[in-house]
């Protein structure tokens, strides 16, 4: 099923037949990268071929710090330009990514006619390798401009009100790609896990747009379809990945990643029963009704804000943290959800974890304070500490 290919069988004997003709004390070391690691040859994996795999994830914070000096070698920045700023503003982003932004921020500023790469460049970037480049020649009615206010409010508010979400960090009504406008929820420091309540949290602002078109205008419109498909996605890997609900449990439904060349789940059988698939069905839809009740519940209390918020994005379009957070001054956040259980029966420890424990003064900071100390044996305390980032693993 999805037919042979020639080239590709010829390349891999030849591969092998020529890893299988080194020398055992020739000092070569063969180092080969895909991003597709699923659907490489078990007869390269062996031992003595291929036999060390790699997981190379996107760089986290001073990665990406180190990252934007490389490439910001030869290019006028302004001195309000903070790459440490940058590098904060882009979780997740890859090496390609940051070299993007500050070529994008170049072009912009020589279109211009500028001499330096400001911070409005910069951030301009960032948004066009987020969402696209602005759609300057698609021109909105007023009532489509007010219904795309009130979305985008409605996912910041909902967002905003949340216990355990990222700040917003930005709420635009310009057309940017296939979006007529976006809000941007950034967290302060990459992550490598996220919790229940968070997911949930994810939920609940992902509907905040929808919920906002049926609480003023009472007829929503097409925009939230990008809305549902995630927040359907997240719902369906809380269930059948995460193990996150009190009907199934910790039970993996289905297996990683399918056939790729075969459709995934084409050529091969559901692993779970029809009887399965009906209550993962039904608890994906109770994940989101109760994340759209929670959102109509937010929006209801802090209708209010919700206005003044769709008026501020009507007057000026844009809005940055500063104006966001002023605007939030007197939101009316959500309850704490009751505790989750994964059964009842089990019982429930009142007991906390332990505290953390206060870091310590690495050894080159004490050094300085204290006068000359071994210098081999200060880099040696600090070189174990653990580095910080969001996970996107690819294989090299």
């Amino acid at each position: 099923m999805g037919g042979g290919n020639d080239e590709r069988e010829q390349t891999l004997n030849q591969m092998l037949v020529e890893m299988d003709g080194f020398d055992p004390n020739a000092n070569v070391i063969v180092i080969a990268a895909t991003n597709r690691p699923d659907i490489l040859d078990p007869a390269l994996l062996r031992p003595g071929r291929f036999d060390r795999q790699i997981g190379v994830d996107a760089p986290d914070m001073k990665g990406r710090l180190h990252i934007l000096e490389v490439h910001a070698k030869g290019k006028p920045l302004a001195q309000s330009v903070d790459l440490e700023v940058v590098a904060r503003k882009t979780p997740g982003f890859t090496g390609a990514d940051l070299a993007n932004v500050l070529n994008e921020a170049a072009l912009l500023t020589a279109r211009s006619n500028a001499q330096l790469v400001d911070n409005r460049a910069l951030d301009e970037a960032i948004d066009r390798v987020i969402a696209g480049p602005q759609r300057r020649t698609r021109m909105m009615k007023d009532r489509e401009k007010l219904i795309t206010a009130y979305h985008e409010g409605g996912h910041a508010l909902a967002a905003a009100a949340m216990n355990y979400t990222d700040p917003v960090t930005k709420i635009t009504i310009l057309p940017r790609g296939k979006a007529l406008g976006y809000t941007m929820v950034m967290p302060l420091d990459d992550k490598y896990s996220v919790t229940r309540n968070e997911l949930q949290d994810q939920l609940t602002y992902a509907m905040g747009g929808r919920v906002a078109e049926e609480l003023v205008f009472h007829d929503p419109t097409t925009g939230a379809s990008n809305d549902i498909e995630k927040a359907t996605s997240i719902a369906r890997k809380m269930v059948i990945e995460y193990g996150m609900t009190t009907e199934l449990g910790p039970v993996k439904l289905g297996s990683e990643g399918g056939e790729p060349f075969a459709g995934r789940d084409m050529g091969r059988g559901r692993e779970y029963s029809e009887a399965i698939a009906e209550r993962v069905d039904a608890e994906v839809r109770d994940l989101i009704e109760q994340a759209h009740n929670e959102a109509y519940e937010v929006l209801s209390d802090n209708r209010d804000l919700l206005d003044r918020l769709a008026l501020a994005l009507i007057e000026q379009e844009t809005l940055d943290h500063n104006q966001i957070a002023e605007i939030f001054t007197d939101i009316r956040k959500l309850p704490e959800r009751p505790q989750w259980l994964s059964s009842e029966d089990r019982p429930v420890s009142s007991r906390p974890p332990i505290e953390v424990p206060k870091r310590m003064i690495p050894a080159d900071a004490a050094a300085s304070v204290e006068g000359p100390a071994d210098a081999t044996a200060s880099r040696g305390a600090t070189s174990g500490a653990p580095a910080t980032g969001q996970a996107r693993p690819a294989t090299a």
